[in-house]
């Protein structure tokens, strides 16, 4: 059985073991206060450029959105999502059990646009009944979005010129954000991001960690307390130092963006050999992800082979599943794969 239906089944990577193993016996602050976190946040600055980002370290995508809106929204606000977006479709309602309506816009390929969101705030504004509303307090998007699509610098740009008129944030998923910042023919880096958006989160669960995202705050007025709102949402790790030592690795002589490389490249291999096979994309992803359709028979035929996952009914007779690369995928993987379809 060959396994390509998520990018974190494998641990992690062996640089970020051994440095735990290394550290193992080690007496360090918790809560990440320790040298490890201080490295790996000195580390990400830089790598941004942004000298005077606030970062905190947490453990998963689910608890750092909902820590991050619930944090800057204030009770009577609610958060604009594309309608395929991850918080309004597979994060269980967290957002909402958290106090706060997701509220979906249109998306193409997963993406929303500057003016989708602008003529929802405006019409949001125009309405006389809106102080009995939920008022739009920030925007969410995800790069790459659920469907491996990825924004360009002028989009970002866009949607950044929209949130400063109404003077609410912009919010940037990253859980797969190494995977788009390495994709081919995109013009968006960690600098691009950090200029445009006011607080993203460098995902490391799906990108080489054991697990955690780095969450990074561009404007360090933007909330207050957030350290104490982390702990209040139950996502402080009291052993900080683990993440903090993941991170550090990650950010050292580009391991990030190198493994990020290998599993584009490894998508590419994928694309190459489900093409020569005949098969049918539903759209172009550049990410490590592609979304394949297939004959609901072929589908329980292949799937007695192949281990993938399961995205949405196309029709009554096909099915688009999705295929993911990850920092671990051999090329050895997608040709055994390939021997069995």
């Amino acid at each position: 059985m060959q396994h390509f239906e998520s990018d974190y089944l494998e641990g992690a990577h062996p640089l970020i073991l051994k440095r735990l193993m290394e550290t193992n016996m080690e007496k360090t602050p918790g809560y990440g206060c320790d040298a490890y976190c201080e490295s790996a946040k000195s580390k990400i600055r830089e790598a941004c450029n942004c000298e005077h980002a606030e970062i905190h370290f947490l453990v998963g995508g689910t608890q750092t959105n909902a820590t991050v809106i619930k944090a800057l929204l204030r009770p009577y606000e609610g958060v604009l999502a594309a309608d395929t977006g991850h918080i309004s479709t597979h994060e269980a309602g967290a957002i909402e059990a958290g106090g706060h309506k997701v509220l979906t816009l249109p998306q193409t390929l997963g993406k929303i646009n500057a003016e989708a969101a602008e003529r929802y705030i405006e019409l949001f504004f125009k309405d006389a009944n809106h102080d009995h509303m939920v008022r739009p307090g920030m925007i969410y998007i995800s790069h790459p979005t659920e469907y491996g699509t990825l924004y360009t610098k002028n989009e970002l740009e866009r949607l950044n010129q929209v949130c400063k008129k109404y003077k609410i944030p912009l919010f940037l998923d990253g859980a797969r954000l190494g995977y788009g910042l390495m994709a081919k023919q995109t013009d968006v880096t960690l600098e691009v991001i950090a200029k445009n958006c006011d607080v993203f989160y460098i995902g490391g669960t799906k990108v080489g960690a054991l697990f955690g995202e780095a969450v990074v705050i561009t404007k360090p007025d933007l909330t207050n307390h957030f350290f104490t709102m982390i702990k209040q949402q139950g996502a402080l790790l009291a052993k900080g130092r683990l993440l903090g030592i993941q991170f550090d690795t990650l950010f050292t002589d580009q391991l990030y963006f190198d493994i990020s490389r290998h599993a584009i490249e490894m998508a590419e291999k994928l694309k190459q050999g489900f093409a020569l096979k005949g098969y049918e994309f539903y759209f172009e992803s550049p990410t490590n992800q592609q979304f394949i359709v297939l004959n609901n028979a072929k589908m329980a035929q292949l799937s007695e082979k192949v281990s993938f996952g399961f995205w949405e009914t196309l029709d009554d007779e096909h099915t688009v599943v999705r295929f993911a690369t990850s920092w671990a995928t051999k090329a050895t993987d997608i040709d055994a794969l390939f021997e069995l379809i």
